[in-house]
């Protein structure tokens, strides 16, 4: 914890400040990390009481961690209190969230800058993060609660389920079931022992409906944190993997749907007929719902259809509110977990404390309150809501003038939950600590190898029981058959006609005109990358952007901490950030030395430009194509494309960076080294 003290202040659910409601338009501009203008700043300065690796100051420059090194050479922990394996999943998961963020003038509601802008901007790719985080942080969250109850519903693990029910009997037959359960959530929010004694953890996918052993989804124990059980090379990837397939899933099924897509409509399979002579519209997802209705006798264009614009227009216009409220729902979830499981630097006792304190007026009342008083509050507040406009609008109107920001204060953010971090605002902190120390923290490991497909190690933490039960009641032999390699598991349904709709078949010539269509697609993007190179040289810019967007295989892409590989203009070159000075600066230059001798202590470097970094407001990423380009270089060549990066200074100046291989690298350093008061686009 660091050495930043907790005031009374802090473990009362009241506001942190005022000032979005009493003064909205006070503005105050930091330029620095230490002149510490957020809570998340202040602990990133603040003195820890156990450190790490990246928590040990520096007088020289910058200290490399292991950039581009195995994990096996990295020190652990790099933040003291924090495995590295728990930092990276975190700066991963950030680096998927985070596309664009501009700086706030403005003081920020509840201490910590890094909140969703009320007008976010809109994109299906963002849209699809958001319900990847719901599904990691949610939906794993309301499985894993799910077989907790099964376990205790089961009575397979006799003793534990026995205290419960003992406790909730006799609180039953003595009416005291309200204060039992107040009492209850009061002992898990200030004791994680407690946590661990009544609800032992277990493996998800390793427990059944029933409360039992089953064999996961994946066919093999891998990962114990995910649903289906499969094998990750590092923390979290399995979770994240599954994510990324749920929202797939989902769009599968959609797409089948709007296809009409029926396996008691399939014709014969035989060789030879039309079904073997196209591929799959489920696979291919090309006008497959327009083509569904015109083979029904529809038309559906918008000259016949007149429902067609006005009904996508409100779909698409009701869908930045949609992931505005997942993103919500997300945000507030990870603010629960982190507040009842604080992660350094962030404070260990003050937000458990605070949130316990409100649960013990509910614990005192209980004793007074009777079942009457509350039908009677319930009701009342009902035909109040109902019959009660003419009181509520006038004073709404009344609040709304004299207080234009007044429902700011009643957010869960800035009340029970302030100073709370989500978890890309505890992100963001912990790059800050690097910076701080001059340590930029080590990105994530990357693997190009598939996890291995055998369990994962199994200890107390993973799989325990409370008291002398066996854990799940299942025997070693029953785990152990449990958790090993079944190859046929995952490919279970349990019925034919789930096997028939799930089925992506493109047929024998489909197969083959997939492939023809993919060598075409193949030479003609060459072809364009070839053009691009011309068109560059001829003067256009929009080529500029686009060279070096798909390295050349083989090429060796590390770089960083300090030197970044990229392109401006088109021109080859490296941006890198100095220490040195006064004031920390980010540049380009052209000069080939850099790769053999850095750029440390070294002042002839000729740059073609250089911005402070404190002068930075603006950070966007951007594709090295467009979105559809994207998609054809990915099927027709299967390379990774180098995107690029925004930079907006003060003046409104936009410096555009192209062809950054570690393009999140620099994203987050940037973010973090300032002084800077961030809000997410």
């Amino acid at each position: 914890m660091a050495t930043r003290g907790v005031a009374y202040k802090d473990l009362l659910a009241i506001p942190d400040s005022t000032q979005p409601v009493t003064d909205p338009e006070k503005t105050e501009t930091s330029r620095a990390l230490p002149d510490q203008p957020t809570t998340s700043h202040a602990l990133a300065m603040a003195e820890p009481e156990e450190k790490g690796a990246a928590q040990i100051g520096h007088d020289e420059d910058i200290v490399n961690l292991g950039w581009n090194e195995p994990p096996s050479h990295i020190a652990n922990p790099l933040v003291g209190g924090l495995p590295n394996e728990d930092l990276w999943v975190l700066v991963r998961r950030f680096n998927k969230q985070m596309y664009h963020l501009k700086e706030v003038p403005h003081p920020v509601p509840g201490g910590l800058d890094l909140n969703i802008a009320d007008e976010e901007e809109f994109s299906p790719d963002k849209l699809r993060g958001n319900v990847e985080r719901l599904y990691m942080t949610v939906i794993i969250s309301l499985i894993s609660s799910g077989n907790h109850v099964a376990r205790l519903r089961s009575w397979r693990e006799m003793r534990r389920t026995a205290c419960f029910c003992a406790a909730y009997s006799i609180a039953w037959v003595l009416d005291l079931i309200v204060p039992l359960i107040a009492a209850v959530i009061i002992a898990l929010i200030l004791s994680p022992r407690c946590r661990e004694v009544m609800f032992p953890p277990a493996p998800i996918a390793l427990v059944s409906k029933t409360g039992g052993v089953q064999k996961p989804k994946a066919g093999v124990l891998g990962s114990h944190d995910s649903a289906t059980g499969a094998p990750e090379n590092h923390k979290g990837e399995a979770v994240e993997q599954e994510a990324s397939n749920f929202v797939t899933g989902i769009a599968s099924v959609a797409l089948s749907s709007a296809t009409g897509k029926h396996p008691q409509t399939e014709e014969l399979k035989e060789d030879g007929s039309p079904a073997d002579s196209a591929p799959d519209p489920t696979a291919i997802a090309l006008g497959a719902a327009n083509a569904k209705d015109v083979a029904s006798g529809a038309t559906p264009t918008a000259k016949h259809d007149k429902t067609k614009v006005p009904m996508e227009t409100a779909m698409w216009t009701k869908m930045r509110p949609i992931m505005r409220g997942l993103a919500d729902v997300a945000d507030t979830w990870e603010r629960f977990g982190n507040a009842l499981s604080p992660t350094p630097p962030y404070s260990r006792n003050a937000y458990k404390l605070r949130l316990a304190g409100l649960i013990v007026p509910l614990l005192l009342g209980s004793f007074f309150i009777t079942p009457y008083m509350v039908v009677k509050g319930m009701t009342f507040g009902v035909g109040f809501g109902f019959f009660g406009d003419p009181v509520i609008t006038p004073g709404l109107v009344w609040l709304n003038k004299t207080y234009p920001n007044w429902q700011k204060l009643l957010e869960l953010r800035n009340s029970i939950l302030k100073g709370v971090p989500t978890n890309a605002q505890l992100a963001i902190t912990l790059l800050r600590v690097g910076e701080a120390n001059k340590s930029p923290l080590p990105p994530p490991p990357r693997t190009g190898e598939a996890p291995p497909d055998k369990p994962a190690e199994m200890t107390d933490e993973h799989l325990r029981a409370a008291g002398a039960d066996w854990p799940l009641n299942a025997t070693k032999e029953e785990l152990d058959e449990a958790m090993a390699h079944d190859p046929t598991t995952a490919h279970e349904t349990g019925r034919e006609d789930i096997n028939a709709a799930k089925e992506h078949k493109h047929g024998k010539t489909g197969s083959k005109i997939l492939g023809f269509f993919k060598g075409t697609t193949k030479a003609t993007v060459n072809t364009a990358i070839t053009a691009d190179t011309l068109k560059a040289k001829a003067g256009s810019d929009h080529a500029k952007n686009r060279l070096g967007a798909i390295p050349k295989r083989g090429e060796d892409l590390t770089s960083g901490p300090v030197e970044f590989k990229c392109r401006y203009d088109g021109s080859k070159g490296h941006v890198y950030i100095t220490t040195m000075a006064t004031i920390p600066s980010l540049a380009f230059s052209q000069d080939k030395k850099i790769e053999k001798i850095g750029t440390q202590d070294r002042d002839d470097l000729h740059a073609a430009w250089s911005i402070p970094i404190g002068e930075i407001v603006e950070l966007k990423k951007i594709g090295g194509y467009g979105w559809k380009a994207k998609l054809v270089v990915g099927w027709a060549l299967n390379r990774e494309v180098a995107d690029g990066l925004e930079i907006t200074d003060r003046k409104g100046v936009v410096w555009k960076i192209t062809a950054i291989p570690l393009r999140d690298e620099l994203f987050n350093r940037l973010a973090s080294m300032g002084g800077q008061k961030w809000e997410s686009w």
